[in-house]
């Protein structure tokens, strides 16, 4: 590929799917990432992470004068862009209807008034922008592109034209004028899927997607940036099983020319938990339990070889190798596929699968003897292996240690289990359990807790801290008005804490934790656990005031990435995040007075001020 351009802030990116992929649509009218036929395979238009030369969709005015706006359509996934320019204006509408026999992407463009001309110029380019497919000449309003395994065909209901490996089109349209187009993707030894009729497909899908949002029973305030979040989080949903990844892009940047590039299109187990926790607390019951199910099918097997990650479907295998002939987002290298620290031992996973499905349990949701036993599996392999060094929740690369978070998830999931014993009359060595569980609390307080200045560190004995600390009273470990709570809350909070927002850890701490070069931006996930701590300690308008700082990070159709950049005030990481949205909805339901689920309660509470 050729040298990177400058590429679009990552907050000018909207997100339209269906559930099986994805795509991100720019401001400026362009498609420039979609993965198909699902999230994790190569992308087709792999723009965001090079040039146009890698793949891309525009589809905007030819006037470079040409001014846009944009919004959703009420409560769906349906982009509508509004393009004014000196001679008319018209819309243009994104959209993917519903997964039948195949991926389809339709864009509408209607004229509203004067007369506007257009131009839609396709560059597919497959296996993350190797492969320009051959593409056969347009017959009947149609063109079809093969590459491989792989073949897409575009209608259209304007003349196109072929050029060097692109798909073109320039027309105008007048007030009350419609032109539409449609790409369909399917494997290239299969029949060509049936057409999609593009105006039916809008109703069905503006349909589809508010009876969804029909479902939803928050009531509290900030209602459209947790509905908008709840919406986008559905959208992370891989359909077919329930599986919610963490986000729709790979190797967005950190930090803008480094190297803290990862694959986030994978459904990590230590989101369980927090995903349930929105679900149920918003009436998105159904959706709960499909996650719920996909997780005690992934876990399943050797509770030895639990990973920190799996595919969309919960198969195992994602090696991580770098797509050398990418050159990056704004030059930041290298762009990766696969995740290796699905190999990492992260012991808190272990704490938050227990979690999480005791939540579930908690909530009313049936749960089988299966799923007990996969619990109890697991129960015994953490009892004989809780003081092992780890590699923690942030995945570092570098040495092990005794993380406190790994420890205080570790308490936590003996703790589940000893309450599945209590309330629900399961099959369990209790007493052992119990036993276990005094033993780890111990060792956290006396290993984990600085009492020099009064704050629990990253590791023992590091001079170092963690915004994961933040966690210790929400999963149960001492209550919110414990003094070394407190005194954790307010060391985190003065040295964590970049201009209002959390960054994960200081990565410089006890000589380098990580193990990686360069910096990071504001952990917005971070950042809304701090909210929920000055909550849950009694510092009620301070966790307003950063509550409300953080939904202006949103951008104008309620995006949220992973990370922020406070100096550049721009969007970092990969996006949308489901760390991220989750975080918000959650937060949302605390400030708002809604009873907070958490299994460390055993049901519904109140989030206590100490």
């Amino acid at each position: 590929m050729t040298a990177h351009r400058s590429s679009k802030p990552i907050e000018d990116y909207a997100l339209i799917g269906d559930q099986h992929t994805a795509a991100l649509v720019a401001r400026d009218g362009s498609i420039d990432w979609l993965c198909l036929p699902r999230f994790d395979s190569p992308a087709c238009f792999a723009a965001l992470l090079d040039d146009e030369d890698a793949g891309c969709w525009r589809l905007a005015p030819t006037d470079p004068e040409a001014a846009s706006t944009r919004h959703y359509q009420g409560e769906t996934l349906v982009l509508r862009t509004r393009w004014r320019t000196a001679d008319g204006e018209a819309d243009v509408t994104d959209f993917m209807p519903e997964r039948g026999e195949a991926a389809d992407v339709v864009r509408i463009v209607d004229g509203r008034h004067g007369r506007v001309e257009l131009e839609s110029d396709l560059r597919l380019r497959f296996e993350m922008g190797r492969i320009t497919p051959w593409i056969k000449d347009s017959r009947d309003g149609e063109t079809a592109a093969i590459a491989g395994p792989e073949a897409a065909w575009l209608s259209s209901s304007v003349p196109v034209r072929t050029e060097d490996g692109d798909i073109r089109a320039r027309f105008t349209v007048e007030a009350g004028d419609r032109v539409t187009f449609v790409l369909t993707h399917q494997k290239s030894h299969r029949e060509r899927p049936k057409r999609v009729h593009a105006a039916r497909a809008l109703r069905e899908t503006v349909h589809f997607w508010e009876s969804w949002m029909g479902g939803c029973d928050y009531d509290g305030e900030w209602q459209e940036p947790v509905r908008r979040s709840l919406l986008l989080l559905k959208a992370l949903t891989y359909a077919p099983t329930g599986g919610i990844l963490a986000a729709a892009t790979t190797s967005l940047p950190e930090e803008i020319g480094g190297e803290r590039n990862w694959d986030y299109r994978f459904c990590w187990l230590r989101d369980a938990t927090f995903a349930l926790q929105a679900l149920l607390g918003t009436g998105f019951v159904e959706e709960a339990k499909a996650w719920r199910e996909w997780l005690v099918r992934a876990v399943a097997g050797d509770p030895a070889k639990l990973q920190v990650m799996y595919r969309l479907d919960g198969s195992r295998r994602l090696p991580e190798y770098e797509d050398d002939w990418l050159s990056g987002y704004a030059g930041s290298r290298p762009v990766r596929e696969g995740n290796a620290a699905a190999g990492q031992l992260q012991l808190d996973v272990w704490g938050e699968v227990l979690d999480g499905l005791h939540l579930a349990r908690e909530s009313g949701m049936t749960i089988t003897h299966h799923a007990w036993d996969v619990q109890r599996s697991l129960l015994d392999w953490l009892e004989g292996n809780w003081r092992q060094p780890d590699d923690s929740l942030w995945e570092v690369r570098s040495e092990r240690r005794q993380f406190v978070h790994s420890k205080v998830m570790a308490w936590a999931g003996v703790d589940r289990a000893v309450r599945s014993v209590e309330n629900h009359g399961l099959d369990g060595p209790v007493d052992r359990w119990r036993a276990l569980r005094e033993e780890i609390h111990r060792e956290v307080c006396d290993k984990g807790f600085d009492a020099d200045r009064g704050t629990f560190t990253q590791f023992y004995g590091s001079r170092g801290l963690d915004a994961a600390l933040l966690l210790i009273p929400r999963v149960g470990f001492l209550p919110w008005d414990d003094a070394r709570v407190r005194g954790t809350v307010a060391a985190v909070e003065r040295e964590l804490c970049r201009d209002g927002f959390l960054v994960r850890y200081d990565p410089d701490a006890d000589g380098g934790t990580d193990g990686l070069t360069g910096r990071e931006g504001a952990f917005l996930a971070c950042s809304f656990w701090m909210v929920d701590a000055l909550h849950g300690t009694g510092r009620e308008e301070d966790a307003r005031v950063m509550f409300e700082r953080l939904l202006r990070l949103r951008n104008d159709v309620g995006m949220l990435s992973e990370e922020y950049d406070v100096q550049a005030g721009r969007h970092l990481g990969n996006t949308p995040q489901a760390f991220s949205l989750v975080g918000l909805v959650n937060s949302a339901r605390q400030l708002g007075g809604s009873a907070t689920q958490t299994s460390a309660s055993g049901g519904e509470q109140q989030i206590a001020h100490g």
